[in-house]
């Protein structure tokens, strides 16, 4: 058997059919892979992943190594592994894994190790700590390191800051940064699957409740319109101004947190930064409201302040829910440890949704090996986005209109006017 440490074997048949059941609903990446079947243009590719380990991401696996990868996966979150599909992973398709849903900050740190013991030359990100363990400790792997791809804004913000500080060693596309990635996923993805990941983890009727918003950049505006349509009255947070803007114009009620956090009933960060929510914010919190997290890392909450003001905490009052009880009694509740609540509570995004954003990422590693790139943050290529929205469309029976020879001829001239 193949190099892994996943949780339970057992489960393997279990990963495999809800694996295929999601394949069913990925036509692009499909696609894609029956053609990799054949060029194998990764052939001899060592790779290393470091993702959400959902069924979704074992489709992308399964596609990378069609073209003639080999790659090694584990988990870009601590809780968001889906172990049925990890154990299915190795079992059925003889990929190394090692990822096991609950691990701990040192295991979770000793499986992104093993994933590069291999010492891969192309690198697929979910939040650049894999990036960023490469960096740090190991080093010599960087000289040799083709590309990497680095799949959430989080990530992208990261490694921006690590090429202004002269610390990136290799060259990353930015994959979420493709119109077809965060422009759906982020935005229908994340709105989706946060909405049910609260539900799954609460059970609350979202009708009727004052839902606050923490960020209004695809993720966020995705999850309000999402939480809006099923009845919520919804205030947005921003430091932006166009955004908040855009918040207010799109009907969403615009405040500070410190307002909202005397408003709320709900609250869900969506921000990619720290401490959004922290003392000075549960202070004036009401009774028994809800707060989690939806951007990647768990640092949105300022739970350190939360375990400090607490008289007492409640672990598992419910599956997923922690209750801080305060010195004046009010409850304040805590989905998902601060954990992505979407993967943590819920499966994340859906296959469908899935299907475009690693389609990009299949065709950007078939992209690094056929081209130089030069040290930096790149954006992916126009044409993959072009390609990979020409197939979802016809995947979905949607016809494009076509320009006559007469509107071509217009578009490239200047002389016709008013």
């Amino acid at each position: 058997m193949v190099p892994n440490d996943v949780a339970d074997f057992n489960l393997a048949d279990e990963g495999r059919r809800r694996l295929l059941w999601a394949d069913a609903d990925m036509p692009v990446l499909a696609q894609i892979r029956e053609r990799f079947t054949k060029e194998k243009p990764l052939a001899g590719v060592r790779m290393a992943a470091c993702l959400h380990v959902t069924a979704e991401t074992a489709n992308l696996m399964r596609t990378l190594t069609a073209g003639g990868a080999e790659v090694r996966l584990c988990a870009s979150n601590p809780l968001s592994t889906q172990d049925d599909v990890a154990a299915a992973l190795v079992k059925h398709f003889d990929l190394p894994v090692f990822a096991i849903h609950g691990e701990d900050n040192e295991t979770y740190y000793k499986h992104i190790n093993q994933t590069i013991e291999h010492e891969p030359v192309l690198t697929m990100d979910d939040g650049c700590d894999l990036v960023t363990s490469i960096t740090k400790d190991r080093p010599d792997l960087a000289d040799r390191m083709r590309a990497g791809m680095e799949e959430t804004t989080t990530g992208v913000i990261r490694l921006k800051a690590m090429h202004a500080d002269g610390a990136l060693k290799y060259p990353v596309i930015a994959v979420n940064d493709a119109d077809t990635k965060h422009l759906f996923d982020n935005r229908y993805g994340t709105g989706q699957s946060t909405v049910d990941g609260i539900i799954r983890a609460t059970d609350m009727l979202i009708a009727g409740k004052k839902v606050v918003v923490a960020g209004y950049g695809w993720c966020g505006r995705g999850f309000a319109n999402r939480i809006r349509g099923m009845g919520a009255l919804v205030a947005v947070t921003e430091i932006d101004p166009v955004r908040a803007l855009e918040a207010a114009m799109d009907g969403f009620y615009v405040m500070s947190m410190k307002q909202a956090t005397e408003w709320g009933d709900l609250f869900c960060t969506l921000t990619g930064n720290t401490s959004v929510i922290r003392r000075e914010h549960f202070e004036l919190m009401k009774d028994n409201v809800v707060v989690c997290n939806s951007g990647h890392f768990n640092v949105e909450l300022d739970l350190d302040d939360l375990e400090e003001m607490a008289v007492e905490k409640r672990s598992g009052v419910r599956e997923h829910v922690d209750q801080f009880i305060l010195a004046d009694g009010r409850r304040i509740n805590v989905l998902a440890e601060g954990r992505l609540i979407n993967l943590t509570a819920a499966e994340g995004h859906p296959a469908s949704v899935m299907d475009m954003s690693f389609a990009v990422q299949a065709l950007t590693s078939e992209y690094v090996m056929k081209n130089d790139i030069s040290l930096g943050v790149h954006p992916v290529p126009d044409q993959i986005d072009d390609t990979v929205s020409r197939l979802k469309l016809k995947a979905l029976g949607i016809s494009l209109e076509e320009l006559t020879p007469k509107q071509k001829k217009y578009l490239a001239s200047w002389q016709e006017g008013t």
